[in-house]
């Protein structure tokens, strides 16, 4: 059996065209995703083309994760070579 509560409802009364007569929102919850989004999580929106490629997001993780491993292995390569380059300049 369930307890009876004795918390009293209050609640705002709002404009007559902000909110129609038959819509309740006495069971709402708040906030229901929050802590999904505290936790890290990002929302991309991807366009229609690129989403039909991945049709699910542990696909597109996959393959956005090789991606910037790729760019990551360039980024270091031409970053030595470049470090390189500037210490062989001839100064003058």
């Amino acid at each position: 059996m369930k307890a009876a509560t004795n918390k009293r409802r209050t609640t705002k009364q709002a404009a007559a065209d902000e909110i129609l007569p038959e819509y309740d929102f006495s069971r709402a919850a708040r906030n229901k995703y929050a802590s999904r989004y505290a936790a890290g999580s990002a929302v991309v929106v991807l366009e229609p083309d690129v989403a039909a490629a991945f049709p699910t997001s542990g696909e597109a993780n996959e393959a956005l994760r090789a991606l910037a491993g790729i760019i990551q292995k360039r980024a270091g390569v031409h970053t030595s070579v470049n470090a390189a380059r500037k210490v062989r300049a001839p100064q003058g």
